[in-house]
């Protein structure tokens, strides 16, 4: 290579760096406005949650125990009626949360509404601030996630630096919740980027960094929790942390599936959609008057289970059951919130539980906390689907290394049986249902929401079905192609016939016969709103110039075709933007 090509070279990575730093910058921007917007929201909650007696301190300073039971139950109900108001207002009738954020990313569909994400933001924080038993996590990605997606939109920037924001927000997110940075870096990359490439790193680390250094320093916002320093267990004690994640998996099933179960359950009630959560909050508010732990985030639950002797072995098992039912109905029918918080109380909950089992045999009384936080990692993890996050919000909430190995034990086990016998994670179980599969990777998601209109063409020969063989032989001869559709005078298909097969059928001495009275060349059609994945595969069974995009719904309307290079170049050209944006190139 000569000098005018290495100084051409040179100035071209001149301005491709100087676009990675300005991202960089937009990352740290957006994590400092991600960062307090969380911050506000949580502060916003706890508010709520105080002066509407939903927290127990909020409680103890109240004495009327008359009024104490009527805001029970009246705060929860009204806070849903609010809610259901709310999403009338979103498009799809529902709050939005992390699923529609890892969908937008993983299929690169677009960026992610503003207004429904300042709605489903405000569902999030009525449905809080009234005691529903969801979480704050959920609300807060999305919150992250549509600052970023915002900017992007702003600056005007293409889908794959749309992405990067979007991560950045998440990250700065859960800096700020957790007092992790790191493990808002990596949940950024293990659970809405799903890759590592070194481009999105740098911005999405400083908005992690931006964030704690928000929450930590200007905002001095404390910790989830704390724990001290824990005594070193026993080496025999491993085994059942492994175990204790075996059957963490199955709490964590149970908890999906009971969270799906209620959704499918509640759509087939004959009451308005918008009233549903109502009828949650009545019913959780009831069951409050019994157990009000189960009531909002459960922060103090999650603490006191931490703490040896704080609950009873059944009374863990019955608010862990509850904890569950309880965030199932909410969820279920309406309410706006995430799965992770009610997942850590569940998991800690289970753990503690195990710890006092193994307590009451007169061992492990000094390693109690860390029963409860191998159940919390291995009930959490599954759920969100993100083991190195969970394991990562652990060590920086604890800086205890021997505690972090003792949670990889239980996660080790928990997430590959969670995920053989019901999925990744929730999110993917919810995308799932709507019809988008990520369990075969990013690059077949992609082709399935990438759709064939911009590859519909005109090209091509259509002839009428009344035609005869000799006319049909004439006019496909003229017009270089080698099949032809037989299209009415009504626009309505009726097949596909080849050169090769026509002009077999003239040498026959059939060269007068109608064309709608021929054999046809047996060939599938596409749906207009079919994917390029399902072209592919149609690819694979058949073979010719095009395949014809017919409308079923309107009788069978011909609408053109899509040939089959088309599909291919689609196909390498998707895979390729895949590539050059999961290995950091461009």
């Amino acid at each position: 290579m000569d000098s005018g090509d290495t100084t051409q070279d040179s100035h071209r990575g001149v301005p491709a760096m100087l676009r990675f730093l300005g991202l960089v910058v937009l990352g740290g921007v957006i994590g400092g406005l991600a960062a307090s917007l969380a911050a506000g929201f949580v502060g916003l909650v706890l508010w709520l949650n105080d002066i509407l007696l939903i927290s127990p301190r909020g409680r103890m300073m109240f004495s009327d125990p008359s009024m104490l039971v009527l805001a029970m139950l009246l705060v929860p109900t009204v806070g849903g009626l609010v809610v259901g108001q709310l999403h009338r207002l979103i498009r799809e009738r529902r709050p939005h949360g992390p699923a529609d954020v890892i969908a937008a990313v993983q299929t690169r569909r677009g960026r992610l509404p503003f207004r429904a994400g300042v709605l489903s933001a405000l569902s999030g924080l009525v449905s809080l601030g009234a005691g529903a038993s969801v979480g704050q996590y959920g609300p807060l990605v999305h919150m992250g996630a549509s600052v970023g997606s915002l900017g992007a939109r702003l600056l005007r920037l293409g889908r794959s630096d749309d992405n990067v924001t979007i991560a950045c927000g998440v990250a700065a997110v859960i800096a700020t919740a957790f007092h992790a940075p790191l493990a808002g870096i990596v949940f950024a990359h293990e659970v809405v980027l799903r890759h590592y490439a070194l481009r999105a790193f740098a911005p999405v680390a400083a908005a992690a960094i931006v964030g704690h250094v928000i929450a930590t320093n200007v905002l001095a916002q404390g910790a989830l929790f704390h724990i001290a320093e824990p005594a070193i267990p026993h080496s025999w004690e491993f085994v059942i942390f492994v175990v204790i994640g075996g059957l963490g998996a199955l709490v964590a099933g149970a908890y999906m599936h009971a969270i799906l179960a209620v959704g499918r359950w509640s759509a087939r009630l004959p009451l308005t959609q918008s009233l549903r959560p109502a009828v949650a909050g009545l019913g959780l508010g009831l069951v409050a008057l019994w157990v009000p732990d189960i009531l909002g985030m459960g922060r103090e639950t999650l603490r006191f289970a931490t703490i040896s002797g704080a609950f009873g072995g059944m009374e863990l098992l019955v608010v862990m059951v509850l904890k569950i039912a309880a965030t199932a109905l909410c969820l279920g029918m309406g309410f706006g919130g995430g799965v992770f918080s009610p997942a850590l109380v569940i998991g800690t909950l289970f753990g503690a539980l195990c710890g006092t089992l193994v307590g009451s045999v007169g061992v492990a009384d000094d390693t109690f906390i860390f029963y409860a936080v191998c159940g919390m990692v291995a009930v959490t993890a599954p759920v969100i689907g993100a083991p190195l996050t969970t394991l990562l919000i652990i060590f920086e909430l604890t800086g205890s290394y021997v505690l972090t190995t003792a949670a990889l034990a239980s996660v080790t086990l928990a997430s590959p049986i969670a995920a053989q016998l019901f999925g990744r994670s929730l999110f993917d179980i919810q995308l799932a249902g709507r019809g988008l599969d990520l369990s075969s990777g990013r690059s077949e998601a992609v082709m399935k929401s990438a759709r064939l209109e911009p590859l519909l063409s005109q090209d091509c020969v259509t002839l009428d079905p009344g035609l005869r063989v000799d006319e049909a032989v004439e006019a496909l001869s003229r017009s270089g192609h080698g099949e032809a559709h037989l299209v009415d005078t009504r626009q309505r298909y009726h097949g596909m016939v080849s050169l090769a097969q026509l002009e077999a059928m003239r040498g026959s001495g059939k060269g007068s016969k109608p064309l709608e009275r021929c054999p046809r060349t047996p060939r599938p059609v596409l749906s207009p709103d079919g994917s390029v994945w399902s072209a592919m595969q149609y690819m694979q069974e058949v073979s010719g110039e095009a395949l014809a995009v017919v409308d079923e719904k309107r009788g069978d309307i011909f609408l053109g075709v899509v040939h089959e290079t088309s599909i291919a170049r689609a196909y390498l050209n998707y895979s390729e933007e895949l590539r050059r944006e999961e290995h950091g190139v461009g």
